[in-house]
């Protein structure tokens, strides 16, 4: 008899692991308490590595055909004068690969096709993970950040934390090949590129959580970014022309302690689950993915899933919770009062000169 994972959430995660555990003969089963996939949605980058797990999946290649390969990556003063440039041809040449930039839904789409019908259960909402290891060998909790099996299994001291920063995004009917980010006063404004000629944009800025922007989204917009330089402004004058429509707006979080541990009794979390971060490294989906793939592959090669677990927890634990800490780092430079933010420039184009970004 097959061995059973039930997996708590149908994201980039969740799908993963099932894809993978199904690969190697596990019974899966995938419950997702939205009613259906989504329909629309943000793009995710996806750097050389998580597009290794996807290859290990046997899905690389079609998420590549869905994606926009970035060919430039810049970084700029709200003035437009340079800070420094993402090598990504140095990328290239020690990985064999880019950055591809895929919209959410169309990564969730590649995922699912690659799975039989019937395992991602939509609807489906679980209160209590802890109800659920009866019934499987395995409970994988890629429930997200605000994960119910999180709190349940470890408590709410690690709950999310607000970082003081809102971020909005959307898409344009401009067509790039480059991922360009501005950096102004406490501020920011991202361009990547997007399939079918468009691009997504996002713009981050300090704000009171959960509190609506006096005289709505597109005029704060115009108040933080308007005078930026005309890359920026010529985004911002495609969203008035659709006005305003398409605007979407999150409060950004992270987790307030990192966990003691990603895996308690015979559950494993996942993802934001287990390490949420804030997008500053934009390495979200590709730590799930990485995580997924890790884990999964733990499960089908050893006998024991408490030893699968085990090594699963060594394997992802620090690395993640480091690149968590340098995304709250980055959230904080980035957004922080003068005269900081000139070290911070002056730092950000020694690292992109004689460093390199992380695959």
């Amino acid at each position: 008899m097959p061995k059973k994972a039930i997996i708590v959430g149908g994201g980039t995660g969740g799908l993963a692991a099932a894809v993978h555990l199904q690969a190697s003969g596990w019974d899966v089963e995938v419950r997702e308490r939205a009613p259906a996939p989504p329909g629309t949605g943000t793009s995710v980058g996806l750097w050389p590595g998580a597009l290794r797990a996807l290859d290990e999946l046997g899905v690389g290649q079609a998420a590549r055909r869905q994606a926009r390969p970035a060919t430039r990556g810049t970084f700029l003063r709200a003035d437009g004068r340079l800070i420094g440039n993402v090598d990504f041809a140095g990328l290239r040449r020690r990985t064999g690969d880019t950055v591809h930039v895929i919209a959410r839904p169309a990564l969730f789409t590649t995922l699912t096709a690659a799975l039989d019908d019937g395992v991602v259960r939509y609807g489906e909402e679980v209160a209590d993970v802890r109800t659920l290891t009866g019934s499987c060998d395995v409970v994988i909790a890629a429930d997200g950040l605000r994960s119910r099996a999180r709190t349940t299994l470890f408590g709410a001291a690690y709950g999310p934390r607000y970082s003081g920063v809102t971020a909005w995004h959307g898409t344009v009917d401009l067509d790039t090949e480059a991922i360009s980010e501005t950096w102004g006063q406490r501020a920011r404004f991202g361009v990547t590129p997007r399939t079918g000629g468009h691009s997504n944009w996002f713009a981050c800025a300090p704000a009171p959580e959960r509190v609506p922007v006096p005289g709505g989204d597109l005029a704060a917009l115009r108040s933080h970014f308007g005078s930026w330089h005309p890359g920026v402004r010529r985004v911002l004058d495609r969203v008035a022309e659709d006005s305003g429509a398409g605007i979407s707006r999150n409060d950004l979080y992270d987790l307030a302690e990192p966990l003691p541990g990603y895996v308690s009794g015979r559950t494993a979390l996942i993802g934001d689950a287990a390490h949420a971060m804030t997008p500053d490294l934009g390495r979200g989906a590709c730590e799930a993915l990485t995580d997924a793939v890790t884990l999964a592959r733990e499960l089908a090669s050893r006998p024991r899933v408490e030893d699968a677990l085990a090594a699963y927890d060594a394997a992802r634990r620090r690395p993640t919770q480091r690149l968590a800490r340098a995304a709250r780092l980055m959230n904080r430079a980035v957004h922080t009062h003068r005269p900081v933010g000139a070290v911070r420039n002056a730092a950000m184009r020694v690292f992109l000169t004689v460093g390199r970004p992380p695959a």
